[in-house]
């Protein structure tokens, strides 16, 4: 069996997909929003929903509307903030964000953290 590093890098369309819905619930709008701020049709952004992958003028339009480069969906790729674990970074991004004041944000990264210990996994050694 071929471990994670041994795999040529894939485009990730689950984790676009659900970037895109995370931004459109930050900025309240509905998916026709999405559609129209973004340039890329309503049926492109179901065929997501569906797993199936965007076209490259589409992938542009949506990365930029998140403004997010397009290697932040592939499946290998160096991480945003060095060798930081992902738990890292969400606090990180969660401090940062000026629509939370700190109470929430730490009241989100609490929760983010719980949720985390709950559903993570061991990995297997090999």
């Amino acid at each position: 069996m071929k471990s994670k590093k041994d795999e040529s890098p894939q485009f990730d369309v689950a984790a676009l997909h659900a970037a895109l819905d995370a931004e459109r619930l930050a900025r309240r709008i509905t998916w026709k929003d999405v559609s129209a701020g973004s340039g890329v049709s309503a049926s492109t952004l179901t065929r997501l929903s569906q797993g199936k992958r965007p076209d490259v003028d589409s992938l542009a339009a949506l990365t930029a509307w998140l403004k997010m480069p397009a290697d932040q969906f592939m499946t290998q790729r160096p991480r945003a903030f060095g060798s930081a674990s992902p738990l890292a970074q969400i606090s990180s991004i969660l401090r940062d964000d000026p629509d939370l004041n700190e109470d929430a944000a730490a009241a989100l990264d609490e929760l983010i953290k719980a949720t985390y210990a709950r559903l993570r996994t061991t990995k297997k050694a090999k």
